[in-house]
Formats: C-alpha cells, sequence, structure tokens
C-alpha cells in the first residue's frame, strides 16, 4: 500500500513534528510535507500553542503549488475551530488531490471528522503509516484524550548502589553535568513537575527550566521559547515554608493539600501560587484524584520526588516509564533508597518494567522503562 515515496515522505514529516516537542504542549507535536509528483513543495510543524499548524505552515509554502498535491501529515487534521481554523478545511480550499495520514486523532473534537471532511470534499485520505511512531511523539496528548489522564513520567538520579543521597540527605551532585541538562530538557517537555513537601524541605529545589543550563538546546531555542511547567508540591499537612525558593520563582506553582491553609499563609503567597484541597488517603494527598485533577489540563507530568512518593506511583500503578540517571559513584548502605516498595515475597508480584533505552551520558547512563 506504501510506496517507498510515501515511506520517505512520512518520515521527513515527523522529523519536523519532533522540532516542536520542547514547545507545543498541551497540543500534540505534528509535522506535514506537501509534495508535487516526487519534489517537496511545502512544510512545516506546529511550534506552539494558539499559532498556525503544521498544515497551515506547509501550505502557506507551498502556495497554489498545493492544487492537485499529496499532503503527509502526522495526526489526523483538525476539523474544528479553536484558537485557529481548521487544518482539514485549509486542506479542502488548497484542493490537494491526497492526503496521507500517520495517526488518528483521539481528541473528541477531532476523531475522524477530519478524516469525513476530506473524503466528501472527493480527497483521497490513507492513514496507518507510521501510526505508532506519530504516538511516540506525543505520549501525554494520546493519554489525556484516551484516559482523561497525564502521562506520567518518574525521574531519578541513583548511585551505582541505588541510592540518591548520602545518609544526611547530601545529594549534589550524585550525577554530572551531562545529566543535569538532560533532566532540564525533560522537564520541559512536561506540562508539570510534580514533588513532595519533604524534597523542598531538604533540598530547596526550584523545580523550574533553567534556560542556561540546556546545553546545546539553547542554541536550537530562545529565551522566550521557554514554556515553564507548572510546579506541583504535594503538602499534605501545610508545612511549605513561605522562604522556599520553589515559591519565589515567578512561574506557575500549586500546592496540594488534603486540608485548608491558614488564611494568614495564603494572604502571603505571591500571585503565581495557587492552591488546591484534595482528598486524603492514608494521610496523605490521594494520588488517583491528583491525576484525574491534572488531567483537566495536563497532557503529561513528571515526577521529581523522593523514595515514598516514587514508591507510591509504581504501587498504585499511575506511572508510565522511568527514567534513571545512573552514576558511576557507592553511596553505601547507609544512603537513602531511592524509592519505597513493599518487602516483596513473590517474584511474580514485582513491578513490571521494560527497557526502551540505554544511553551514556558523560560518565552517567540514562535509562528509560516502559511501566506496566
Amino acid at each position: 500500500m506504501w510506496s517507498t515515496f510515501d515511506r520517505k515522505m512520512m518520515t521527513r514529516a515527523l522529523q519536523l513534528a519532533a522540532k516542536g516537542k520542547y514547545t507545543t504542549r498541551p497540543n500534540p507535536n505534528v509535522g506535514c510535507v506537501i509534495t508535487q509528483g516526487e519534489k517537496i513543495v511545502g512544510e512545516g510543524f506546529h511550534l506552539r500553542a494558539g499559532e498556525p499548524h503544521a498544515e497551515v505552515h506547509a501550505l502557506n509554502q507551498a502556495q497554489e503549488k498545493a492544487q492537485g498535491a499529496t499532503a503527509y501529515v502526522t495526526l489526523e487534521p483538525c476539523s474544528h475551530y479553536g484558537r485557529t481554523g481548521p487544518c482539514a478545511v485549509a486542506l479542502v480550499k488548497a484542493k490537494v488531490a491526497r492526503v496521507v495520514i500517520a495517526a488518528d486523532d483521539p481528541n473528541p473534537q477531532v476523531s475522524g471528522r477530519g478524516i469525513k471532511i476530506l473524503r466528501e470534499a472527493g480527497i483521497q485520505v490513507d492513514s496507518g503509516l507510521y501510526a505508532e511512531q506519530s504516538r511516540a511523539l506525543n505520549l501525554g496528548f494520546m493519554k489525556k484524550m484516551e484516559a482523561g489522564r497525564p502521562w506520567v513520567t518518574l525521574k531519578v538520579a541513583a548511585s551505582l548502589d541505588g541510592k540518591t543521597a548520602l545518609s544526611n540527605s547530601v545529594s549534589k551532585w550524585i550525577t554530572g553535568t551531562e545529566s543535569r541538562q538532560d533532566v532540564q530538557k525533560l522537564r520541559l517537555q512536561h506540562c508539570a513537575v510534580v514533588t513532595g513537601i519533604n524534597t523542598v524541605l531538604d533540598d530547596d529545589c526550584s523545580l523550574n527550566v533553567r534556560y542556561d543550563e540546556l546545553g546545546l538546546l539553547a542554541g536550537e531555542l530562545n529565551q522566550g521559547d521557554i514554556k515553564q511547567p507548572l510546579r506541583v508540591v504535594l503538602d499534605s499537612h501545610c508545612r511549605m515554608p513561605l522562604t522556599a525558593k520553589l515559591l519565589n520563582i515567578t512561574s506557575p506553582v500549586l500546592l496540594v493539600s488534603t486540608q485548608e491553609y491558614p488564611q494568614d499563609f495564603k494572604d502571603k503567597l505571591p500571585s503565581h501560587v495557587q492552591y488546591e484541597v484534595l482528598p486524603e488517603q492514608n494521610g496523605r494527598v490521594r494520588l488517583t484524584t491528583l491525576m484525574d485533577f491534572l488531567g483537566q489540563s495536563c497532557n503529561s507530568v513528571m515526577i521529581e520526588a523522593g523514595a515514598t512518593l516514587i514508591g507510591s506511583f509504581i504501587k498504585e500503578q499511575l506511572a508510565d516509564e522511568l527514567y534513571l540517571y545512573q552514576a558511576p559513584k557507592i553511596l553505601g548502605s547507609c544512603g537513602r533508597s531511592m524509592m519505597q516498595l513493599p518487602d516483596f515475597q513473590i517474584m511474580s508480584e514485582l513491578p513490571s518494567l521494560n527497557l526502551l533505552e540505554r544511553v551514556q551520558l558523560g560518565q552517567d547512563l540514562r535509562m528509560r522503562f516502559k511501566l506496566n
């Protein structure tokens, strides 16, 4: 069904889509290539929410050459009016002859309607070319649309013996510069970064994306392109100090507790800090409710926390993947463990992990595991 040229052009469209992976959230990453015969006449990708979609950029480049052309799009063209017009209608108006789609759009506002508009206009539509590759570029978007919850990434930096800090809580720095730069990129791809109050109290962390720590990526992005993730702190018993560094960096913060904060505390919070009271479970914020709540606005959530919270996400099967940054250091038996889990007695009870990739970053290893 698919020609060698089809595969080549969709591969190019996927490469274009990936260019938006640090800036498009919460929108999906989409690329588009328009061809006449075997010549590219237009191409584009979606850069950020509220701006033209990939198809529009490609059509603007192709101009009148789009008539009778083939458009290769990594996600079903949208069919609804939002902050931008429907791309399916734009393709119809441009009089393209054929549209090749990688993956269908699970967004209920689209979900087959884009394809229907194209076919009703007499345009040949072929879908399914490199669908899995397109979905892999949009894990958070796909999960939110299909399950109503965000994609959850656990991030852990540990020694060879599985420790995240010395027994006195000192953890700077276990991993090297390359790993820490990579973590900045990982934060930039997520809508929210979640931690626990103990991590804030122990480390006085900021959890923001720092432009000067992005390494080579800083050369590809303007500082104005950086969209800070929402920083979420689980503070079940209202222990957050107003002096915390995290509160005093001007980017969005959400404090989540199981009880109301004192009024004098709320009155002193900066305007970029919001708070939410959610139900408790065993004295802590109920994580399933938290994921439902964050799923209203977030496609993807990154968990940077201590052993208890990391372990809880694994135990409750709420995590989708684990990024483990492992350094060539040994912290000793008294060091802090990277996750707190039950004392398993049967091998079949162990959490299921599938190693997806392994990358060397300086002297460290970054391993990515699929969970569940």
